[in-house]
């Protein structure tokens, strides 16, 4: 059937697709609308299956927090390349999948593709966006933290997010110290907030490398475990957030830094996402 210039714009105007793609549905669909909008969801989960194998190293990382700032969420959605990552559907479906993660408190990256938007799950919505623009999209991280105040920081780029808890508030204005801490961890990329948050597995490891560093060097037997937790004590130092050298004033660890801005403030968590 004949499928007019103003029915393949108005198919356009409704799902965001190419012209090409909405004349086809159309002529699929026997010019029923509905049924060329289900064609294009199906042309669009047909594309996320070929491009499943694919990586998706580009994107942007999503924040979003309570009124009190007492708790955060943050996405990281992402595709294949940094042109579709700056597209404004792209921008717009994380910002909205952002905004019911918050209002809806999802358990993990599962529970944040079944939340609905409008008549549509996430997943559906994301499968409607690559039949559009023709690469995979995916939501590849999901974070929650909470404290009695949090801050966040994203990077320039938009390729890197830090939610930061914090304790020991009081009455004090402490936004622009989680801002300072949440770039420290971003550049820094501490593996826990303090000794206690470090796995059993990677305290091994380290005593394991301290002591073979210490045989290569020649050191006796006997003090090979005295020097591999001198080494540990270091690890500590310069890979857990509380202990590591304060970036703007390297005097400082964080710990004392986040002390001398209010008595007793102190980083009680923090979640970093990134991509690529």
């Amino acid at each position: 059937m004949a499928i007019t210039a103003q029915e393949v714009n108005k198919l356009r105007q409704m799902t965001g697709a190419g012209m090409m793609d909405c004349k086809k549905a159309l002529v699929e669909a026997e010019g029923d609308f509905d049924k060329a909008i289900e064609y294009l969801r199906k042309k669009g989960q047909k594309l996320s299956e070929k491009r499943a194998d694919r990586e998706t190293k580009e994107g942007s990382v999503f924040v979003r927090m309570n009124d009190d700032a007492s708790t955060a969420i943050m996405i990281a959605f992402t595709c294949e390349t940094d042109f579709v990552a700056k597209n404004d559907d792209f921008q717009a479906l994380g910002n909205e999948i952002a905004d019911a993660a918050m209002a809806n408190n999802p358990a993990d990256i599962a529970a944040v593709n079944a939340m609905s938007l409008g008549d549509l799950t996430v997943q559906a919505k994301v499968t409607e966006l690559v039949g559009k623009i023709g690469e995979k999209l995916a939501v590849t991280a999901y974070e929650i933290i909470s404290g009695e105040k949090v801050a966040s920081y994203i990077h320039s780029n938009g390729k890197l997010g830090v939610l930061v808890a914090m304790t020991g508030v009081g009455s004090a204005d402490v936004s622009e110290a989680g801002k300072d801490v949440g770039m420290q961890i971003a550049a820094m990329n501490p593996v826990a907030l303090d000794k206690d948050g470090v796995d059993a597995s990677v305290i091994e490891k380290e005593i394991e490398i301290g002591r073979d560093q210490a045989r290569q060097e020649g050191k006796p037997e006997a003090i090979l475990d005295k020097i591999a937790q001198g080494k540990l004590q270091k690890f500590f130092k310069e890979n857990t957030l509380l202990s590591q050298s304060f970036v703007k004033e390297p005097k400082q660890s964080v710990a004392q830094y986040l002390d001398s801005v209010n008595k007793g403030l102190t980083a009680s968590g923090f979640k970093r996402v990134a991509i690529g």
